[in-house]
């Protein structure tokens, strides 16, 4: 049995781009008060959650390419928002850490970010906003037990 090509706005990823870019309308504007790119606070969110990381793991935990990462660390390093510190088993190595002013600005920030998700979720509801993370994960596991 032959299937039809589904039509371009019906299909996944172009869904999952347009869910991305109606969210990310919302938490840009706060995002931009402070100078700072989606990406640059993936990077900073993930380094308040878990200190230390090294450009690999951060690469994977940001879901972002090494050469992009390195120009955000450079980026943020430029503003003394991050450090590196050399790792003394392997001095090819660095860690990356949020300093005393990349941490004041996630203080500043994170607050912008938990009104947005209270907003979002006055309006879509919370049980429908648990329900899609819920299913979210459920696809990632599923195509991710495929590849294994």
């Amino acid at each position: 049995m032959t299937k039809t090509l589904r039509s371009f706005e019906r299909s996944l990823p172009m869904t999952l781009l347009q869910t991305r870019e109606a969210v990310m309308k919302k938490f840009i504007p706060s995002l931009k008060a402070y100078d700072l790119t989606s990406q640059q606070w993936r990077v900073i969110r993930a380094l308040e959650h878990e200190s230390n990381l090294d450009m690999s793991t951060l690469a994977l935990r940001c879901h972002l390419l090494m050469p992009s990462l390195s120009r955000i660390i450079n980026h943020l390093d430029k503003r003394k928002l991050i450090e590196r510190q050399a790792v003394d088993s392997d001095q090819r190595r660095s860690i990356i850490l949020l300093t005393e002013q990349g941490l004041a600005l996630f203080e500043k920030v994170a607050p912008k970010s938990v009104e947005r998700y209270v907003e979002i979720e006055e309006k879509y509801g919370v049980r429908k906003l648990e329900l899609l993370y819920e299913l979210l994960d459920d696809l990632i596991k599923t195509l991710e037990e495929e590849d294994s």
